[in-house]
């Protein structure tokens, strides 16, 4: 971590590192940072699109409840590889 300084209340704040996952000392850092920056992307273009769950499914050809996972950033059950596949098709 970065450099400790004080805040107003005379709390300890250090800086994060720009990878919460890191910070946090999970295992998977990068990888898990890298799933959640492309499940937003994923996300944005659902909801920029205005696509149910199911328009999505059939779009990415994978079931309603991956949808769902995806869009609630349950991402333990994608790779990086599969939702990389899924910003293709969307091309």
């Amino acid at each position: 971590m970065r450099g400790m300084v004080k805040s107003k209340n005379n709390t300890d704040v250090s800086a994060g590192s720009g990878n919460v996952f890191a910070d946090l000392g999970l295992a998977n850092a990068d990888e898990r940072q890298t799933k959640v920056r492309l499940a937003s992307a994923l996300n944005q273009i659902i909801q920029q699109g205005h696509l149910s769950q199911a328009a999505a499914a059939k779009a990415f050809n994978v079931n309603r409840q991956k949808i769902s996972a995806l869009t609630n950033y349950r991402l333990e059950g994608f790779s990086v590889e599969r939702l990389m596949q899924f910003l293709r098709l969307t091309q």
